[in-house]
């Protein structure tokens, strides 16, 4: 394990202590757990879990933070991010090495993740002088209509293992410069990118002595922890990335105490392939959206509609390039799909194989890969499914590379079969025939989030706003307004007159 000892050590990971709050460090007072690579299996260490009680601490550390935060110019808080994306620059390969080690990510895609990082970081410095209010016109002489935003307070963070260091660099950056400090319960599957994290925003922190390194704070731990920090209610904000049932359960407690929530969860995207696609270019991106990152991205392709003349050629297209998929050790450079995140993650996708048998599919691929693969990691080819209709196991969001194909006549019939699941963050469709991708894009089209033309459902650029509708939770992070989320808007009225004219002129006279 010398690339990833080294690594955390030019990062200063400290791989034992599983609470951060600042720059102080402890073992956190709950269980000790180990972290396991799922490319072998292997130990990466053993790291004391946070409890409810570090959660509190915690929380009550960026509360304080936050008090000085706030009064901090944007500007200002948007240098602390500029550093950041500075030290992210000077350690990306060390942090990639880490994403592929802890959460079993070819190399590129690793790059990859961090390279989003520092594109969210240069985002962000550009927004912190364009935290922009409006002005109105007042139907009262005299006076001046304004909004105006300001911070919101310290944001809970949670988030999940196959995007370990950007989904928290979204909150991260967006919300540093909008006045927030963080709170961050990442996945227990993958605590060091987490503490590295961590670490290398304190590095950035310990450069400006006006902000105060209690801005971030990092809880390892499990389920209570998560359900901990939903129940507090110094966290004004909690964003959480993952699945439905978590996201549910979230914002179930959020609710309670009339806290705001970020949801990011569950996908079940669809790509429609039209008559006049062009089938190579569809084929690269049908079969990364599928394949890439083992189909375990919440953007992954999971369900092929394609219409019923050109089935049998798509069909046979990719199961020609699934057939010599590069499957195994994601630190080898020829490598293109690499393991599943555990054992768990391989009984749900065989689980749902069966299913699909059953409910009249036929399955191609899907076995377990044992030769020319790390022994101890679990491995599986991609599995490629031709349903007969969109029965019950399609409806739902298998992590794991499955992709069923189903055939459709009309391209209504495939836009009612596209929206009928209950997920509806990434979709796309491959047409030349501007009448047809109009249609998608628009208000009958596609019921998701974000809408692809000629493009794969994985993979988002940080200038739009990320994320879906109906079960997929509504939130959007990244891009565009969705700082937003993080702020809170007050609207001001000025009275600059000598007289008290009411609104909607009501009169309310006390002579």
């Amino acid at each position: 394990m010398t690339e990833l000892d080294d690594a955390l050590g030019r990062i200063g990971v400290d791989a034992t202590h599983g609470v951060w709050v600042g720059a102080d460090g402890a073992q956190g007072s709950g269980a000790v757990c180990e972290a396991r690579s799922p490319i072998d299996g292997s130990s990466l260490g053993q790291i004391g879990w946070a409890t409810t009680s570090d959660v509190a601490r915690a929380a009550a550390a960026n509360r304080k933070a936050f008090e000085v935060l706030r009064r901090i110019p944007a500007p200002r808080r948007g240098e602390l991010v500029r550093r950041f994306g500075q030290v992210l620059r000077e350690h990306h390969e060390d942090l990639a090495v880490l994403v592929t080690w802890e959460a079993g990510k070819i190399r590129s895609e690793a790059v990859g993740e961090v390279q989003e990082m520092i594109d969210i970081c240069d985002f962000a410095v550009g927004l912190s002088r364009q935290l922009y209010g409006k002005t109105m016109t007042s139907e009262r002489a005299a006076h001046r209509l304004t909004e105006q935003w300001h911070p919101l307070g310290p944001v809970g963070v949670i988030t999940a293992f196959n995007f370990p260091v950007a989904v928290w660099a979204w909150n991260a950056a967006i919300a540093l410069v909008c006045g927030d400090p963080l709170v961050w319960k990442p996945s227990e599957r993958t605590p060091l990118c987490a503490l590295a994290c961590h670490q290398l925003l304190m590095r950035a922190c310990e450069t400006m002595d006006d902000i105060p390194d209690t801005v971030s704070s990092v809880v390892i731990g499990g389920t209570d922890v998560g359900q901990a920090l939903a129940g507090d209610r110094r966290l004004p904000l909690i964003s959480a990335t993952g699945s439905v049932r978590m996201g549910r359960s979230v914002a179930q407690v959020v609710a309670e105490r009339l806290g705001r929530t970020l949801l990011e969860l569950g996908g079940n995207n669809a790509a429609i392939v039209t008559p006049s696609a062009d089938l190579e270019l569809a084929l690269r991106a049908l079969v990364f959206a599928a394949a890439g990152t083992a189909g375990q991205r919440c953007t992954t392709l999971r369900r092929l509609i394609v219409q019923r003349d050109r089935y049998e050629e798509v069909v046979e297209a990719i199961r020609a390039v699934y057939a010599r998929l590069s499957v195994g050790d994601p630190r080898l450079p020829d490598t293109l799909v690499g393991p599943l995140i555990d054992k768990p993650a391989f009984s749900a996708m065989q689980a749902a194989l069966d299913r699909a048998r059953a409910q009249g599919g036929t399955v191609h691929f899907g076995e377990r890969v044992r030769q020319d693969v790390p022994e101890g990691g679990i491995y599986v080819r991609p599995a490629l499914v031709e349903m007969p209709s969109q029965t019950a196991i399609v409806m739902e969001e298998t992590f794991a590379p499955i992709l069923y194909v189903i055939p459709y006549d009309d391209l209504q019939d495939a836009i009612r079969i596209h929206n009928e699941v209950p997920q509806g963050l990434s979709s796309s469709i491959f047409t030349n025939d501007m009448r047809e991708a109009e249609t998608f894009c628009g208000p009958q089209g596609s019921d998701c989030g974000i809408v692809n033309v000629n493009v794969g459902t994985s993979g988002a650029e940080i200038g739009g706003a990320f994320g879906g509708e109906k079960d997929t939770g509504g939130g959007r992070e990244s891009g565009s307004d969705a700082w937003k989320a993080y702020m809170r808007r007050a609207t001001h009225t000025v009275n600059y007159s000598d007289e008290l004219p009411l609104a909607q002129g009501v009169e309310f006279d006390m002579e």
